[in-house]
């Protein structure tokens, strides 16, 4: 069978690992592994090219995608949709398995639905906000670049006596804020899932700031669009001096860790060993894989684990 992969969406460190595991995997089951480069954009432009070995040795270490990606709005319109069908058709494509959010598989049901052509959905966003699934790709290699960034921060914070503010991505998923809050031992954490206690965030500072505190960290999730609001409330509250830092994208960028390469590589297998399972989302529950139906999966909302919620004290 002759197989596409698409990156759609916004990049994710891992999805180099995954294109080498996607054309090392197909080769070795007797499939033809072929690339379409630029998302949804390049299906519709016709950038689609068989894939080689040589196309992805020493990519595995390399943040971002070799295929590139891409937002398609014309990806929307029928007539380029049936483009993007007929590039896929004459170069004999029928499964694809595209790399990306929710948003990246709602497009290709679509197009399954209008056209003889079938996909597997692989999740690959920074956000973690895919339904059924407790990991996409990327989440693991974003977590340590905050990780680094904080850590980094809270030097000059300690230094200065200074409070800082940190915006993390995410959407309006909090997961990348409240994981690097625990991990980075954060004294306030704000994401769209929970309301916050201003009230009561600011009594327990302040005790803790008569106690010897001079300096703290706030992780805010872009979500929640208050990180100037957080800024103020903290200057005007503690009489301290504050600092904003918006990571914004540097988040997506960097070398892949072991874990985020090893799953990438899971998840590619798991879709090519299964291809009777059409117009189906790869899921990851601890290191169990299942395959969840496109419709179930994009009409359920995304809930953030209560395990990561308790461990900031939001739950009892």
């Amino acid at each position: 069978m002759r197989i596409g992969i698409v990156c759609s969406g916004g990049d994710a460190p891992g999805m180099n690992a995954a294109l080498k595991k996607f054309v090392d995997v197909a080769h070795y089951l007797g499939h033809e592994p072929y690339f379409i480069y630029d998302g949804y954009e390049g299906m519709i432009d016709g950038k689609i090219k068989k894939a080689a070995h040589e196309d992805v040795s020493g990519i595995l270490h390399r943040g971002g995608t070799i295929i590139r990606s891409s937002r398609s709005k014309r990806f929307f319109e029928y007539k380029y949709r049936k483009q993007a069908y007929d590039n896929l058709k004459k170069e004999g494509i029928e499964h694809i398995i595209v790399l990306g959010g929710d948003g990246s598989f709602r497009g290709l049901n679509v197009l399954s639905g209008e056209f003889d052509i079938s996909f597997t959905g692989i999740p690959a966003t920074i956000d973690n906000d895919i339904s059924f699934s407790d990991y996409a790709i990327g989440v693991d290699t974003a977590l340590n670049v905050i990780r680094d960034c904080v850590d980094n921060i809270r030097d000059t914070a300690s230094s200065f006596r200074r409070a800082f503010v940190i915006e993390t991505m995410g959407r309006e998923c909090g997961y990348l804020a409240a994981v690097s809050a625990v991990a980075n031992g954060a004294e306030i954490c704000m994401i769209p899932e929970i309301k916050f206690d201003w009230e009561k965030n600011k009594n327990r500072l302040k005790e803790e700031f008569e106690n010897g505190r001079s300096y703290m960290i706030a992780i805010v999730a872009e979500g929640c669009d208050a990180t100037q609001k957080m800024a103020k409330w903290i200057e005007e509250s503690f009489d301290i001096e504050v600092r904003i830092t918006v990571l914004g994208h540097v988040q997506r960028g960097g070398k892949p860790t072991v874990q985020e390469r090893l799953i990438a590589g899971e998840f590619v297998y798991e879709a090519l060993n299964n291809l009777d399972k059409k117009n189906m989302v790869v899921v990851r529950n601890g290191v169990n894989y299942d395959f969840v139906d496109i419709k179930t999966l994009t009409s359920t909302p995304y809930k953030l684990d209560e395990k990561v919620l308790k461990l900031l004290n939001f739950l009892d």
